[in-house]
């Protein structure tokens, strides 16, 4: 079997990656927010220049797919006139910010995160790998602490910001004034000391980190469930089966308020306080949908073995509230680099079954053909080696 390419860097607006039904354009919200104008203008440009469909990232970003080489530059044209484009490619990839979605008005968040923006942008000696990134995630609980970012802006347990490297339980005591200026310190020593993994990777080959970022103390991580739809202090959060969404969708919400994109591929409506009544959204924490990660598959992605969404869909109710199921299209795991309580990885004309692994994790079984699957899928949940082969 041939291994599937690591490309090693992200798609953007101004850097579409092609895949199996199209080109993929990322476009990255200011803020991870996305004000009425702005959901309504990239509802009508995917519709307009797309095939519909929209994706909500990992890392809170929006993903138009089915673009075509003819459509490709009014796309960015008219997303440019929204106010979503950045000068440059290298510009747009620095800007790789995730911010907690759950900020409120005053609290500093919002600025701190478009200051830091501001500086990525305008870093053009800030040559980081092309996967790194950068969390802003000063609510009163962290929230993005299982989100993929190598440099983080938090609080500690008093309530006072602080900066740290990812993989490190402590960091450096800053400011508002001083965050920015410190997380970019931090950035550059990452690159002199001559490394081009990620961040946690650098520090557990040895690197050691400047003394100021050895002094206080992250806060701890909450025992708390992970966020889904409902309603929050700031508004109400909805969900989409596989994190995709229709374009009408999107236009349909920007109707209601404006959405902040979240890094669990949902949307939170801004000051709404009950689920809207729109067709293809997920409104309740139970629903089975939400225990099953899938990426786009065959067609929709050249690296794929096979098709995963309607083999998840179809396994999603068989899932206990307690568990999470993942299918990916290859072991390259994309929709969910982490380990789950089970992965089914595609192959030529069967699966592989994973269990308590990701997609790059040895099989626990024999290889199992959809229909095996799809044939006894109780079985699956409650014993991964019971299923006949």
């Amino acid at each position: 079997m041939t291994a599937p390419l690591v490309k090693g860097w992200c798609p953007g607006a101004l850097r579409p990656m092609p895949s199996g039904d199209g080109l993929l354009v990322r476009v990255r919200p200011p803020i991870g927010r996305l004000t009425q104008t702005q959901a309504a203008g990239i509802a009508c440009l995917a519709g307009q220049y797309g095939n519909g469909q929209i994706d909500l990232s990992a890392r809170a970003n929006i993903q138009i797919r089915g673009v075509t080489d003819q459509t490709y530059a009014p796309l960015v044209t008219g997303l440019a006139a929204l106010g979503l484009i950045d000068a440059t490619p290298e510009a747009e990839a620095r800007r790789n910010i995730v911010v907690t979605p759950f900020w409120q008005s005053g609290d500093g968040t919002a600025e701190l995160a478009e200051r830091l923006g501001s500086a990525l942008r305008d870093n053009r000696a800030l040559d980081l790998p092309g996967k790194f990134g950068f969390a802003v995630d000063t609510g009163v609980t962290p929230m993005l602490r299982d989100v993929s970012a190598d440099i983080r802006i938090e609080r500690d347990a008093t309530g006072a910001l602080l900066c740290r490297a990812d993989g490190t339980a402590s960091g450096a005591r800053v400011t508002p004034d001083t965050a920015v200026d410190t997380a970019l310190s931090l950035a550059r020593w990452f690159i002199s000391s001559g490394d081009r993994k990620r961040m946690a990777a650098h520090l557990a080959d040895g690197a050691t980190l400047p003394a100021a970022f050895n002094v206080i103390e992250a806060a701890p991580m909450p025992d708390m469930p992970p966020p889904a739809p409902g309603q929050s202090a700031v508004g109400f959060m909805i969900g989409f089966a596989f994190g995709q969404m229709q374009a009408r969708a999107l236009s349909a919400l920007a109707d209601i308020a404006p959405l902040r994109a979240t890094p669990w591929r949902m949307l939170l409506l801004e000051g709404r306080i009950s689920a809207p009544d729109i067709e293809g959204i997920i409104t309740r924490a139970d629903d089975p949908l939400l225990r099953v990660i899938a990426c786009p598959g065959l067609p929709g992605c050249t690296q794929a073995l096979q098709p995963t969404r309607p083999l998840a869909r179809a396994l999603a109710p068989h899932v206990s509230v307690d568990r999470m199921l993942h299918v990916s299209g290859c072991t390259k795991g994309c929709a969910h680099p982490g380990p789950t309580s089970l992965t089914l990885v595609a192959q030529a004309r069967s699966f592989a079954l994973v269990r308590d692994g990701n997609a790059a994790s040895s099989p626990a079984s024999s290889p199992l053909t959809v229909e095996q699957l799809l044939a006894d899928p109780g079985t699956l949940m409650e014993n991964p080696n019971a299923l006949p082969v």
